[in-house]
C-alpha cells in the first residue's frame, strides 16, 4: 500500500510531460500519454485495494513529508487510504479513464489539443490529492486545485464570450462558498489543534455541541457551492460552455461530487450535530426537486443533464443529511456511471449534429445512431431507477433514508424521482423518436449527404467513430450492472455497506427498513419511474412543440440566478462604479489633495515669518524670550 502515490503522481507526471512536450507531440500522442497516465493511476487504485482487502487495520497512512511544523501545530504532507478514500479513487480514475480516451477523438483537429489533456490530467490529478488527503488542509490543495482547473476547462473556448463568463462564473462562486470551508478549518485548529481526520474524529464527543455544529454547518456551505445547492447551482448549468467530455468529467466522476465526499468524510462530527444534519437534508431535497422541475424546460441538450446532476447531487446531500452515508456514496458511484454515459452520449450526438445542441432541431436521430440511442436509453433507464438498473438500487437506498427522516422528505423525494424519469424521457424522445427536424424542407426526398440546415452547413448524423463508442459502451454496461455493488436483498450482498462501514458515522436516526418495508418501498420507486418515463414517451414521441409544459419559470431556474445576478452582481457592480467615480476621485482623492493643499498653505505662510535676515531672526527670538520671561514671572506670582 506503500504504493498509494502513484494514484496522484501519474496524471501529474502526465500533467508534466504535457507542459514541457505537448506541443511537439501534438495530436493523438498528447491525448493518448494523458490517458495512459489516469489508466495507470486507476491501475495502481486497483493494486492499493486488493492490498488493503488483506490489510488488518481500516486505516493506512503514508507519510510523505512534514509539510508545516510551527510551534505545537503540524500539518503533514500525508496520503490516507481507508475503504472511503478507496471508494472514490476507483471510481474517479476509472471514468476518468473513458473520459481521456473519449476525448482523444471528440478534440480531434482543436488547436490547443495538449493543453486540452494538460488541463484534464491536472483536474485528474486535484481530485485524487482532495480524497485520498489525511487532513483536512491537504483536502482543500485538491479542493481549490479542482476549482481552478474548473475554470481553466469551462472556459476551455475562451473565444466564445458565454464560455469566458461561464468560467469566472464558476471560479466566483466556489470561491465564496469556499470561505466557509477556511472558517470551518480555522474553528477546527483552534479547538482541536490539528487538521488530521482521526484527531479530529477523537476530539468531536468532547467539543461542544455549538462548536461542532459551527465546524459542519460552515463546511457544508463549502460544499454547497462545490456540489451546486441551493442558491448556489447556476455555475453548474453555465458549465456546459466547455467541451461536453468537460461536462462529463465535472458533472460525473469529480467536483461536483467532492462537496458530498467531503460530508460523508465527516460524518463522525455530523452525527453529533443532528440539527445540521436537519438542514442538510431540507437543501438537499428542495435541490433535488426544483433542478429537477427545471430541467423539463430546458431545450439545450446538456443543459437538461445539467440540472440533472444538480438535482442528483441534491439526493446524495439527503442520503447525508439523514444518515444514509453509504446510500449516498452508492449513489455517487452509480451516478458517475450512468451520468457520464448520458453525457458523452451527447457529445456523440451534438458530434454528430455538427455542434447542434437544441432538442428542438434533432428528433428521428435513432434512425442514424442506434448505438447511440441505446446507450441514451440505458443512461435515462439508470437515473430514472427503472429497476434492474443501477439508479433503481442507489436511489432506493437514499429515499429509505428519506423516509427514515419524515414523511414529507419521503414524498418530493419521490415524485422528483418521478420528474426525473419524465425529463429523460422528453430528452429522449426529443433526441431520437418523432421527425427529423434536422432535415430541411428543399433537402426532403434527396440523399442524406445533401441534407442541410439553415444556415447552411451539411449536417449528417451519423455514429461517431469506434473508439468514442468504447468509454460509450462500457459505461452503458456499467449503468445496467452498478447496482450489483448493493444490493438489498441479504447482508452479504451489501458490498459496499460492509466495506465502508469501519470509516463512516452510523448514524442513530436512520431507519433500517423490514423486507415487507423494503420491497414496498422498492414497488413504488419502480411505480414513479416508469410511469414518468411513460408519461414523457405519450407526450413527446410525436411532437415537439408543447409550450404549456414547458413553463418559463422552470426555464429560468426558478429565477434564482437572475435574483442573484439583479440583487449581488449588478448592485455591487453599481457600487463599484459609484466608488470608482465618487468616492474615489471626489471623497478619497479630495481628502488627500485637500489635505496637501492645506499644508502647502501653512507651509506659504510660515515661510513668510522665515524672511532669512538674521537681525529680524534675533529680534523674534529676543521677543519671544521676552514673552516668556514675562510669561513665567507672572504665572509665578499667580
Amino acid at each position: 500500500m506503500k504504493l498509494v502515490f502513484l494514484i496522484p503522481a501519474f496524471p501529474l507526471l502526465g500533467a508534466l510531460s504535457l507542459i514541457f512536450f505537448g506541443r511537439k507531440l501534438k495530436e493523438p500522442l498528447a491525448g493518448y500519454i494523458a490517458t495512459a497516465a489516469v489508466g495507470l493511476s486507476f491501475i495502481f487504485s486497483v493494486v492499493v485495494w486488493i492490498k488493503f482487502l488483506g490489510f488488518s487495520g481500516n486505516v493506512f497512512v503514508d507519510h510523505l513529508f512534514v509539510w508545516i511544523n510551527t510551534g505545537s501545530f503540524k500539518v503533514d504532507a500525508a496520503l490516507r487510504v481507508d475503504p472511503l478514500s478507496l471508494t472514490m479513487v476507483l471510481f474517479v480514475t476509472g471514468v476518468s479513464t473513458l473520459i481521456h480516451f473519449y476525448s482523444v477523438e471528440y478534440m480531434h483537429k482543436d488547436i490547443d489539443f495538449p493543453k486540452f489533456f494538460l488541463y484534464l490530467n491536472l483536474f485528474v490529478t486535484s481530485m485524487i490529492i482532495l480524497v485520498l488527503g489525511n487532513n483536512m488542509l491537504l483536502t482543500f490543495v485538491g479542493w481549490e486545485g479542482v476549482g481552478v482547473c474548473s475554470y481553466f476547462l469551462i472556459s476551455f473556448w475562451h473565444e466564445r464570450p458565454s464560455a469566458a463568463s461561464a468560467g469566472k462564473k464558476a471560479m466566483i462562486v466556489n470561491r465564496i462558498a469556499d470561505v466557509g470551508f477556511l472558517l470551518s478549518m480555522f474553528l477546527v485548529i483552534h479547538y482541536v489543534h490539528s487538521l488530521n481526520y482521526s484527531a479530529i474524529f477523537a476530539a468531536g464527543p468532547s467539543l461542544a455541541k455549538t462548536t461542532v455544529d459551527a465546524i459542519v454547518l460552515l463546511a457544508f456551505v463549502g460544499a454547497m457551492g462545490k456540489s451546486a445547492q441551493v442558491p448556489l447551482y447556476g455555475w453548474l448549468a453555465d458549465a456546459m460552455e466547455g467541451p461536453t467530455p468537460v461536462s462529463a468529467l465535472i458533472h460525473a466522476a469529480t467536483m461536483v461530487t467532492a462537496g458530498v465526499y467531503l460530508m460523508v468524510r465527516l460524518s463522525p462530527l455530523l452525527a453529533l450535530s443532528p440539527d445540521v444534519a436537519h438542514i442538510i437534508t431540507i437543501i438537499g431535497i428542495l435541490t433535488a426537486f426544483m433542478a429537477a422541475m427545471s430541467a423539463t424546460a430546458q431545450d439545450d441538450i446538456k443543459k437538461v443533464l445539467a440540472y440533472s446532476t444538480v438535482s442528483q447531487l441534491g439526493y446524495m446531500f439527503v442520503g447525508v443529511g439523514t444518515g444514509a452515508y453509504a446510500a449516498a456514496i452508492f449513489l455517487m458511484v452509480t451516478h458517475a456511471f450512468y451520468k457520464a454515459l448520458l453525457f458523452l452520449s451527447s457529445g456523440s450526438v451534438i458530434h454528430g449534429m455538427h455542434d447542434e445542441q437544441n432538442l428542438k432541431k434533432m428528433g428521428a436521430l435513432k434512425v442514424v445512431m442506434p448505438i447511440t440511442a441505446v446507450a441514451f436509453f440505458t443512461g435515462w433507464m439508470a437515473i430514472a431507477g427503472v429497476p434492474p438498473f443501477a439508479g433503481f438500487w442507489s436511489k432506493g437506498d437514499v429515499l429509505v433514508g428519506a423516509f427514515s427522516e419524515s414523511w414529507l422528505v419521503w414524498i418530493i423525494g419521490l415524485f422528483t424521482a418521478g420528474i426525473t424519469s419524465y425529463y429523460m424521457g422528453r430528452e429522449y424522445c426529443l433526441a431520437f423518436l418523432g421527425k427529423a427536424r434536422w432535415i430541411s424542407e428543399s433537402s426532403k426526398g434527396k440523399k442524406k449527404s445533401s441534407k442541410k440546415e439553415d444556415h447552411g452547413h451539411v449536417v449528417d448524423p451519423h455514429e461517431p467513430s469506434f473508439k468514442m463508442m468504447i468509454p460509450v459502451v462500457t459505461l452503458a454496461i456499467l449503468a445496467l450492472v452498478g447496482g450489483l455493488l448493493n444490493l438489498p436483498f441479504a447482508s452479504s450482498l451489501k458490498f459496499l455497506d460492509k466495506f465502508l462501514t469501519p470509516v463512516i458515522a452510523a448514524s442513530p436516526s436512520y431507519f433500517h427498513p423490514s423486507a415487507v418495508n423494503q420491497i414496498a418501498l422498492g414497488v413504488l420507486d419502480a411505480v414513479f419511474a416508469i410511469g414518468g418515463g411513460l408519461i414523457a414517451y405519450f407526450i413527446w414521441s410525436k411532437t415537439y412543440e408543447k409550450p404549456a409544459l414547458e413553463f418559463t419559470l422552470f426555464k429560468n431556474a426558478w429565477y434564482i440566478d437572475k435574483t442573484g445576478d439583479v440583487a449581488i452582481a449588478r448592485t455591487s457592480t453599481k457600487l463599484a462604479e459609484v466608488t470608482d467615480n465618487v468616492i474615489e476621485p471626489k471623497v478619497i482623492d479630495g481628502a488627500v489633495i485637500g489635505l496637501s493643499k492645506l499644508v502647502l498653505a501653512v507651509g506659504i505662510l510660515v515661510r513668510k515669518m522665515a524672511s532669512g535676515f538674521v537681525r529680524r531672526e534675533a529680534l523674534v527670538i529676543a521677543g519671544g524670550l521676552v514673552a516668556l520671561i514675562i510669561i513665567g514671572g507672572l504665572r509665578g506670582g499667580l
